[in-house]
């Protein structure tokens, strides 16, 4: 007799031995040291600037916003595949114990985000609502548990239904109503709080009046879901190590491709044209170093310390090299380049050239960054520095790695 709960274990077991072999690449030593000096700069200025927090600082409304998020966004994770679109639609009926399971797991797995926003926010909440107990925030926590929990059964009921525009109206719906809740909770307007309680209640109840007129179960919008969200975590992986199971996503980008790919018709500059249109229309790569950037030049400005705004610059710097140096894999599985014409070493070069040029770029808008902000001294810190650490850590640690 077919045993879902059984099954679920199986599959739980197989999904938790795949996830784990890549989250070893991923949380490495590299990542661990970065994520290590990320915590502590931010906890650290974090607690200076709550000492002089303005008295009309806007506490409320990013408390209930994150939160208001935090609790939409709740994903059912099936881990169902493919294949059981054929073997397992006959066992419908008795997949009840299945999805239990996948709900309990999703709505586990996801407590991690609730708990560190609500560490993150703590400080801030005592330090705007002195008058405030602890108890009082630790209630809201447990409140924000039981709309997690609501949002999690209400994404289940509308994964029922095959419209995408129904399920984005109800999103949107609740996504407003989330906020409005935890804004009211926060700013202490428990009257209002609790209208908009009665509302989610309705738009909750409405849900599962819905989920119950549907025929049966969307096998296939399940498996997409989730394989999309693996396909998500295969994408960051892939930038740590091989990953085989990796769809890769091709983006046209024409302009931009015109714009990068012009280089010498001649045999030496085969990877270069190679790198800079897989950099440009393959993967995350793009995406990623742009990010990077970002939030690099974000700690740059309001770091007040300036050897603070270099380490971060240089250490987005790093992370942009460590992260960008997969592109040598990339064209892994197309044996198609083991027939150009080209020398090894000409490859390898190619890329180290790619990286260089890219590093250089980062540094000059962390240097003009410097600029705006009027740190002369940073800004010549920054073009000197990051230059030498990027010709350095490029053509040290990087092509000893290619060449292993």
């Amino acid at each position: 007799m077919f045993d879902s709960h059984a099954f679920f274990k199986q599959r739980f077991a197989a999904h938790l031995k795949e996830t784990s072999r890549y989250l070893r690449y991923i949380f490495n030593g590299h990542i661990a040291f970065a994520m290590f000096f990320f915590v502590s700069a931010a906890a650290y200025y974090y607690q200076q600037w709550l000492t002089n927090l303005p008295e009309d600082f806007p506490t409320a409304w990013i408390v209930g916003i994150t939160f208001g998020l935090l609790v939409s966004y709740s994903p059912v994770r099936t881990l169902l595949k493919e294949p059981d679109l054929v073997f397992l639609i006959a066992a419908e009926n008795k997949m009840g114990s299945y999805f239990r399971d996948a709900l309990i797991y999703s709505f586990v797995i996801q407590l991690y985000i609730i708990l560190l926003a609500g560490a993150m926010f703590g400080p801030l909440y005592f330090a705007s609502y002195p008058d405030r107990t602890g108890n009082v925030y630790l209630l809201t926590l447990l409140i924000v548990l039981i709309f997690k929990s609501g949002n999690l059964i209400a994404n289940w009921w509308m994964l029922k239904i095959r419209e995408p525009g129904t399920r984005q109206v109800d999103q949107a719906v609740r996504v407003l109503l989330n906020v409005a809740v935890f804004y009211f909770i926060v700013a202490g307007e428990m009257l209002w709080a609790g209208v908009t309680t009665v509302l989610f209640t309705l738009v909750f109840l409405y849900d599962l009046n819905v989920s119950r007129k549907q025929p049966g179960i969307l096998w296939d919008l399940l498996v997409e879901k989730d394989q999309n969200r693996m396909q998500t975590f295969y994408r960051i992986a892939n930038m740590f190590t091989d990953v085989p199971h990796l769809k890769n996503r091709v983006k046209g980008r024409h302009w931009l491709v015109a714009l990068v790919s012009r280089v010498p018709f001649a045999n030496r500059y085969t990877f270069d044209y190679l790198y800079r249109i897989s950099f440009v229309r393959s993967g995350d790569y793009l995406g990623m170093y742009i990010r990077l950037i970002v939030i690099g030049g974000l700690f740059i400005y309001f770091v007040p310390n300036i050897w603070m705004k270099l380490l971060f610059a240089l250490l987005f710097l790093y992370m942009s090299v460590f992260q960008m140096m997969t592109l040598y894999h990339h064209h892994r599985t197309v044996m198609w380049l083991d027939l150009y014409p080209v020398h090894a070493g000409v490859r390898r070069q190619s890329l180290l050239k790619l990286l260089l040029q890219l590093t250089f770029i980062q540094t000059v808008i962390f240097a003009v960054l410097f600029l705006v902000m009027q740190e002369w001294i940073g800004m010549l810190a920054v073009i000197i520095g990051g230059t030498a650490f990027n010709f350095l850590f490029i053509q040290g640690y990087v092509k000893k790695k290619l060449m292993a």
